[in-house]
């Protein structure tokens, strides 16, 4: 699927078709965010993603009748959240979003609903709620996305309890910094879950993925699906 194909119909659609990567830096960790699409048609991409990922962040839209449709039976909220315990990401931040399209503006009320519902169904699935964040979010504004907003001083903090102790902070770039990398199998045998191939004018043919046990180094010979052999430079 062509890239430029691609950027044109998630321009014309305002949906993500294939996924994304966004690093940034925060102050305990350097951070891959991998923007996973949520149309259900796109599912297959969205697994790509989550499978490669140390924690998830599901993102809940706050506005009337835009939760009630993806928090019903088999719509995204539900899938995604499911999916990503399935793929095994243990770790879990809730982005409860768009709440300043709620009515009154910022709404405990509706913040407590979704908390709730949402609460009540990441359980099933098996997620411990100790360990799970829910942090309050206006995308759209910046409310307590990288600073503690003022526009809903009833939301005090999020607490939650982490292998290394509590943690109680705000913001959504606070509740990254609370999640623990996990143990990499650096001592056992190369493994590399392989993501997608590119060609690339005046490189070659491009393996990219993530890296599941053992190392990667440049100039290692290493073997895809017991073929062929690839140079690694």
């Amino acid at each position: 699927m062509p890239g430029s194909w691609i950027n044109k119909a998630e321009h014309e659609c305002g949906i993500t078709i294939d996924i994304s990567l966004w690093k940034f830096e925060t102050s305990k960790y350097y951070v891959t965010i991998i923007d996973a699409p949520g149309h259900r048609d796109f599912i297959k991409n969205m697994i790509t993603g989550t499978s490669q990922a140390d924690c998830a962040v599901l993102i809940v839209a706050a506005g009337v009748g835009d939760f009630e449709a993806s928090i019903s039976k088999n719509w995204q909220t539900r899938e995604h959240a499911l999916l990503a315990y399935t793929l095994g990401v243990k770790q879990l931040i809730v982005g409860v979003n768009k709440t300043d399209s709620t009515e009154p503006l910022y709404s405990q009320k509706r913040y407590e609903e979704i908390v709730k519902e949402v609460s009540t169904y990441i359980k099933k699935i098996g997620y411990n709620l100790d360990t799970v964040v829910f942090v309050l979010i206006s995308g759209w504004n910046g409310d307590n996305m990288l600073e503690p907003s003022a526009n809903m001083p009833w939301f005090k903090r999020w607490k939650v309890t982490c292998k290394d102790g509590n943690a109680s902070e705000n913001t959504l770039l606070e509740a990254l910094d609370c999640n623990l990398p996990p143990t990499r199998p650096t001592d056992k045998p190369f493994c590399l879950l392989l993501q997608d191939i590119y060609k690339i004018g005046g490189i070659g043919t491009v393996p990219v993925g993530r890296v599941e046990t053992g190392i990667l180094k440049p100039g290692m010979v290493v073997t895809f699906a017991l073929q062929s052999m690839l140079q690694l430079k």
